[in-house]
């Protein structure tokens, strides 16, 4: 039976103190130097490119959930494509001793993938799903102004019951 050494985890902890050091070391070097102007627009929270006006109940845009589901989509390429980039080198060998072309078919396999992203990416991007810009903050700040009315109404409605 193999004898367990403490020592031999010391690289695994000395990585979780460097790892904790250097986040607390970012953190406090930001705060140190960083800016300190604080705006309504700075204070202002932001998700996911579009600006937090009115409800939470509010409906999103298509758009929103649909970068959604690209991103997962080229994020599952990613898993995908790190797995087959360790073992390809194996594959090749693999076919030089066996003579079967594991590596050729791999590789076939893998840009068929990638091709199927690329058509999937090119389809999207002539929809128009990654266009957000001003269009997105043009309706935003019209929901903006359409709260502070209703607000501004409330206020006087409330005023006037008083």
């Amino acid at each position: 039976m193999a004898e367990h050494n403490l020592f031999d985890y010391a690289p695994i902890a000395l990585m979780f103190i460097v790892a904790m050091g250097f986040a607390a070391s970012q953190i406090l070097v930001t705060q140190l130097i960083g800016p300190r102007k604080r705006t309504a627009v700075k204070l202002m929270p932001y998700e996911c490119g579009k600006d937090p006006v009115g409800s939470a109940r509010d409906k999103f845009s298509v758009k929103f959930y649909a970068v959604a589901v690209i991103f997962l989509l080229f994020d599952i390429e990613v898993l995908f494509m790190i797995p087959f980039a360790v073992a390809f080198k194996t594959l090749l060998a693999e076919e030089k001793i066996s003579g079967i072309a594991f590596g050729t078919i791999a590789l076939l396999e893998i840009l068929v993938f990638i091709a199927t992203l690329i058509v999937g990416y090119i389809y999207v991007w002539k929809k128009g799903v990654f266009d957000w810009g001003v269009q997105a903050r043009v309706e935003a700040r019209a929901e903006a102004k359409d709260l502070i009315n209703k607000k501004k109404q409330r206020i006087e409605t409330l005023k006037r019951a008083a």
